[in-house]
């Protein structure tokens, strides 16, 4: 039976899907093979020896020791473009608040209740709405950092819109640009981008080579007056260099779903408090997802939408399968391969993928593997872990 920890509130609809019979759940269970997150920050020490998956129901990993996790095999899964809808509708309203005076508008008349009478009323609101008065969005361009699952539809809605967008995304795959609008304009830096948009929209996951990416110096190459929209994640934007960019005009609003206190109270600045996936809809459709990978991963092996390894699907070939974490290094694989073939055991299919230092293997036998031929593959120098599947499962 295998065994898995849930850690925050996770959907039922995604904890329906663990069978009863083959699994045990529930956010007590010891030595757990699989984890389930949403924000809950797990540490090193939670990465146990039996752990062998972390699922975060959501995109950012940034709770997750991902680094402790890859040097002991574990795969840690994420759910792009679960959420992205709900993301998406959030950023338009973050959009829409701050081209109309609405939140100032609203709190104005929620200062009026000592008004009774109907003309009075009127009257006031008539003769104050002015101070509020805002512009349209359509014709305005729009500037989307980051092309995946969320800012594809940013980009793609504002331009139902009406808006002019432009687009950059060095990492933007095929398949991503087959859905994107060709009114997309896409850029081939930053700078050309902050240089022409009115409002920017940033969409990009937070690594060393992105923390800070909104800074004094890319700041300094926006239009004078544009609104920043983060509902990303907070670390992207480097809050000094931003308050300095807003007393010079660089910047007039700022709208984020991650407050941050050296920011709050600030004039131009509008905290959401993390409200992005916080949709019925979106937790669902995470809780799914993650599920769904992990299960597959357990009991199968396979890889999908992991942020540490390669993803690998492998349909089973037979009874029994060997899965094989190693380091990225030559000859494992051979070293593999040449231990099967000294106890005759006919390799069915494998598959093999690597990612940056590590790679993954999917390898179907036909011979039930024992305990002996799992001790020996896991000696061989470079080998993390090594599961197996079938009669005498050690996943």
């Amino acid at each position: 039976m295998y065994k898995v920890r849930t850690l925050n509130q996770i959907s039922p609809r995604g904890l329906d899907k663990f069978s009863d019979e083959i699994y045990e759940l529930g956010n007590e269970v010891e030595n757990p093979d699989a984890i389930l997150v949403r924000s809950f920050k797990l540490s090193e020490d939670d990465v146990g020896p039996s752990l062998r998956a972390v699922g975060r129901a959501g995109a950012g990993v940034n709770n997750i020791p991902v680094s402790a996790c890859t040097d002991k095999g574990v795969v840690v899964f994420n759910t792009p473009g679960a959420n992205a809808n709900a993301v998406k509708e959030l950023v338009l309203v973050a959009m829409l608040l701050s081209a109309r005076g609405i939140i100032d508008g609203i709190d104005y008349v929620k200062g009026l209740t000592h008004v009774t009478d109907h003309d009075e009323l009127s009257k006031l609101v008539e003769g104050s709405k002015k101070n509020y008065k805002g512009s349209e969005i359509a014709a305005k361009t729009l500037g989307v950092i980051g092309l995946g699952a969320i800012g594809s539809l940013v980009a793609d809605m504002a331009v139902r819109l009406g808006m002019n967008v432009v687009g950059y995304d060095p990492e933007l795959s095929i398949d991503g640009a087959w859905v994107l609008s060709r009114s997309i304009q896409k850029m081939d830096s930053i700078g050309a981008l902050l240089s022409r948009a009115d409002m920017v929209s940033l969409h990009v996951p937070v690594l060393d080579s992105t923390r800070g990416l909104i800074n004094a110096e890319t700041l300094g190459q926006c239009k004078d007056g544009t609104v920043l929209l983060n509902f990303a994640r907070g670390e992207l934007v480097n809050s000094e260099d931003l308050l300095q960019a807003m007393e010079m005009g660089k910047i007039s609003q700022y709208l984020s779903d991650f407050p941050t206190p050296r920011l709050l109270g600030k004039k131009g600045v509008t905290a959401i408090p993390h409200l992005g996936a916080s949709t019925e809809e979106a937790e669902d459709n995470c809780a799914m997802m993650v599920a769904d990978q992990v299960i597959d991963f357990l009991e199968n092996g396979n890889i999908r939408n992991s942020v540490n390894f390669p993803s690998l699907n492998l349909g089973r070939s037979g009874a029994c399968r060997i899965a094989l974490a190693n380091r990225n290094v030559p000859s494992i694989l051979s070293n593999v391969l040449s231990i099967l073939a000294q106890r005759n055991i006919n390799v069915l299919d494998m598959s093999n993928r690597s990612r940056d230092d590590v790679a993954y293997n999917l390898i179907d036998i036909e011979t039930t593997p024992n305990q002996e031929l799992v001790d020996e593959i896991g000696a061989i120098d470079g080998v993390i872990n090594v599961r197996t599947f079938g009669e005498t499962s050690s996943g």
